[in-house]
Formats: structure tokens, C-alpha cells, sequence
């Protein structure tokens, strides 16, 4: 991770220290900085056990740290609107029902500390600057939580690898409500400028994807926010996909109550991804499914169910889509094996090929998983007439933002007709539109930089 200051960046960490230095009469001993990042495919499948393909972007959560002798951990956010917090850290709490910005730092403290069973962790002054938009889907949370942990890490003097710190900063994310799956913090470690990465899990491992030339990848943000610790939503989905999980086994004769995600499901079966989509339309039906009629199937109470399976945000929910769910599930995964092997052999047909399966994920997104919103399935609209190849919803879904894959050429005319489409009939969009729209490039992963 550790850098010298580079001159790219020189300028932005000599402003932070600045305000640092204003803020604490001290100077900062590091800086830690993690990325944003933008899913191309796989949506809401890294938490059923499969691969997705997403690349780092420039936008990022940057921390100026400087550890402390007394046992006080001091928060504050260049953002005035993100108001500072101090605390313990021997007594650290994390208030799921407020999914506060320095929640999310306490999730990458804690994570660290209950980690190496630190008695006495270190206080720390520390000064967060972001440029990822927030509630946006491109992963602004899960970066804080990933730099709070790197700054964690340092400040008490231990080390762990890339792996091993994206797979803590998943589990410590948790301690906010989040059943997330891994993707996010995964590329942000393991992200490498210059290219996309397959991320795989158990055991977590990235390969490189080179996307095709001649194409351009442009995010555009909604301008809806969506929180996912302050919504249930997403909890929700990940709850549909476990009971989908074991009625799938159940049907099949597996021990349901140790299979844990549908990929666990198509590996015990040794069945295709293709074959395991004949599987769920055979076992599951269409019709939402009540927590008793699922408890019938496995042979317990709603009650047991309730506490065996379901997480406790998610208890007061009476409906399940068990069939859509697990229907998204199986196509997108094989969607992305698809994308990569696409980048890999570059077919004359490759970039309509690729833009085909962003388009056929959006559909599944917005008609199986129902993770998108209006706004979401306009601005996809407007991409695609405007010249994009494919376009799809990117991140959690309801709300956030597109990525769309254009060719270069029509790049500069694509953005100038997006603006006027979408953001300029809103003021509110209008307002938010400077930082809503842009062409982004693979970019690097987590690093530490140290005062020369």
C-alpha cells in the first residue's frame, strides 16, 4: 500500500493537511486513500456466492490520520454538512438504526480491533475528505469503511494482506445492518489501474479483464439517493435469495440447513448455470411466498424460521419473492462469465456482444430483482438513444446511478445530449449535475501515503 506522495495527487493531500493542521493544531502522520467503484455487471450476486466485474474509479474517500497517546478518537469530515464525532474507541458502538458517516468509519475501526483483540487501541485525530457522490451506488460507504480500516491498521502498528483486509472490511461493514456480499471492498484493494477485475470468492481472488478499445465507460447519476443501511430493501433481497437457497435444497434432497447460498445450491447438484434456471422454475413458483408457506416447505415454525434464517431487520416482512429472485440470480451470473469471456477472445461482434448482456442485465435488474426506479429506467432510456451500446443500473439499484458503455467517438455528443435530456429539465438535477455525469477509466486500488 505505502507510497510516497505522488504529484498527481500532491496538491489535494497539501490542502487536506492544511485543514488538518486548522482543525487539530497538529500535523497529519499519513494519509489513506480507498476508490469508488462502478459494478459493469453482476449485480446483486456477490452475496449468493458469485463472481461480478467491477473496476475502481478516480473518485475516492481520503483520510489525513495521526494517532493519539490518550484514548480518544476524534472524527471530522471536510464536508460541513457531516458533523464531527468523538468517542472511546475501548468503547466503540455502532447505532444501526442511524446509519450516521462516522458509522461507517466505526465499522472499519472496529473491524481492526476486534480483529487482533486490541486491549488498548490507539486514539486517533483524523480528517475525511470524499468526492464519491453519496447514497449514489458507486460505493461510497463501503470506501469509508475500507480507508477507516487501512488508517486503523497503521495507527497500531499491524499488517495484514490486500485479501485479508478486503475480506475484514466486508464482515466489519455488517456492524451496520449491510448483508453485503464482498465486491465492494474486494476492488477496492485489489483494484489495479488500467483494468476491470473478475472478483471471485471462497477464496477471494481478482483476475484481470481487459476491456475492448474503442469504447468509453460513462456514469450518470439519478440524482435519487438511496441509503442501503437506512433502507430494507436490500436486506430484503439478500433474505429472498437465502430462503430461495433452501427450498432449492430442500426440493433436491441437500441438508438445507447447510447450503448457505444459491451457488452452494448449483455446486452440490453439479448442474450448469443455465440448468439451475430449469432447476428454480421447476421447484419455485411465481406468487410471493408467506413465511408460513416457507416454514412448510423446510418443516419448522414461522418462529424458528424467523430466528434461524432471517436477519433481524428483516423479521417484520410478511411476502417473498423467492422464483424472480433466484431467476436474476443464475442469468446474471452467467452474464458475467459471458462479459469476460467476451473481453478475452475480442470477437469482430464484441462491443454490441457486451453491450447486449448491460442491456439484458438492466431488464433482469428492473423486472426480476426489482432494484431500479423510474428515474433509473429513463436515464438507461436516454443513454441507449443518445448512443450507448448498452446501459444498465450500477450498484444496490433504487436510485444511484447508470454505467453505459459508448464508443469514443461519440463520446463528447453523448454527454452534451444526457446533460440536456435529464439534467437540464430538473433543478434539482441541474444543481447536482457537475459531478453527475462523466467518463471514467479503470483506476488504482487502496494505498497509504506517509509525510517525505
Amino acid at each position: 500500500f505505502v507510497q510516497k506522495r505522488r504529484k498527481v495527487c500532491i496538491g489535494r493531500l497539501l490542502k487536506l493537511k492544511k485543514m488538518f493542521v486548522s482543525k487539530f493544531q497538529s500535523t497529519p502522520k499519513f494519509y489513506a486513500r480507498a476508490p469508488g467503484r462502478v459494478n459493469l455487471i453482476g449485480e446483486h450476486i456477490d452475496y449468493c456466492g458469485y463472481s461480478v466485474l467491477p473496476m475502481a474509479i478516480e473518485q475516492d474517500i481520503l483520510i489525513a490520520a495521526e494517532p493519539l497517546s490518550t484514548s480518544v478518537l476524534h472524527l471530522a469530515n471536510t464536508n460541513p454538512s457531516y458533523v464531527d464525532f468523538s468517542t472511546n474507541p475501548n468503547n466503540i458502538e455502532i447505532n444501526q438504526t442511524k446509519p450516521l458517516w462516522h458509522n461507517y468509519f466505526l465499522c472499519g475501526f472496529k473491524g481492526i480491533e476486534d480483529h487482533f483483540n486490541l486491549d488498548n487501541p490507539s486514539g486517533m485525530n483524523c480528517l475525511v475528505e470524499g468526492t464519491i457522490p453519496a447514497s449514489s451506488g458507486l460505493s461510497s460507504s463501503s470506501a469509508l469503511v475500507c480507508c477507516a480500516g487501512l488508517v486503523t491498521l497503521l495507527a497500531n502498528g499491524k499488517t495484514l494482506s490486500k485479501v485479508e483486509l478486503a475480506e475484514l472490511c466486508t464482515k466489519s461493514e455488517r456492524y451496520i445492518g449491510t448483508e453485503g456480499g464482498g465486491m465492494d471492498q474486494s476492488i477496492c484493494f485489489l483494484a489495479e489501474k488500467g483494468t476491470a477485475k473478475l472478483i471471485e470468492f471462497n477464496p477471494l481472488r481478482a483476475t484481470d479483464v481487459r476491456l475492448p478499445r474503442g469504447v468509453t465507460f460513462v456514469i450518470a447519476n439519478s440524482c435519487v439517493e438511496m441509503n442501503k443501511a437506512a433502507t430494507s430493501h436490500y436486506n430484503i433481497r439478500v433474505m429472498e435469495c437465502r430462503l430461495a437457497t433452501k427450498l432449492l435444497a430442500k426440493s433436491k434432497g441437500l441438508d438445507w440447513k447447510a447450503v448457505a447460498t444459491l451457488q452452494d445450491v448449483q455446486v452440490a447438484l453439479k448442474r450448469s448455470l443455465e440448468e439451475m434456471l430449469t432447476v428454480a422454475e421447476e421447484v419455485l413458483h411465481p406468487e410471493p411466498y408467506s413465511i408460513e408457506e416457507i416454514g412448510e416447505h423446510l418443516g419448522i415454525s414461522p418462529k424458528e424460521l424467523c430466528a434461524q434464517i432471517l436477519s433481524q431487520n428483516t423479521r417484520d416482512v410478511t411476502l417473498f419473492k423467492l422464483y424472480q429472485r433466484a431467476k436474476h440470480v443464475y442469468s446474471e451470473a452467467a452474464r458475467v462469465l459471458e462479459f469476460k469471456k467476451i473481453c478475452e477472445e475480442s470477437p469482430t461482434d464484441a462491443i454490441q456482444a457486451l453491450g447486449d448482456l448491460m442491456n439484458q442485465s438492466h431488464a433482469s435488474c428492473r423486472d426480476l430483482y426489482e432494484c431500479s426506479c423510474p428515474e433509473l429506467n429513463q436515464l438507461v432510456d436516454i443513454c441507449l438513444q443518445f448512443g450507448a451500446v448498452g446501459s444498465r443500473l450500477t450498484g444496490a439499484g433504487w436510485g444511484g446511478c447508470t454505467v453505459s458503455m459508448v464508443p469514443a467517438d461519440k463520446l463528447e455528443r453523448f454527454l452534451a445530449n444526457v446533460k440536456e435530456a435529464y439534467y437540464k429539465n430538473s433543478d434539482q438535477r441541474l444543481t447536482l449535475e457537475e459531478n453527475s455525469l462523466f467518463a471514467t477509466n479503470p483506476g488504482g486500488g487502496a494505498m497509504v501515503f506517509l509525510e517525505a
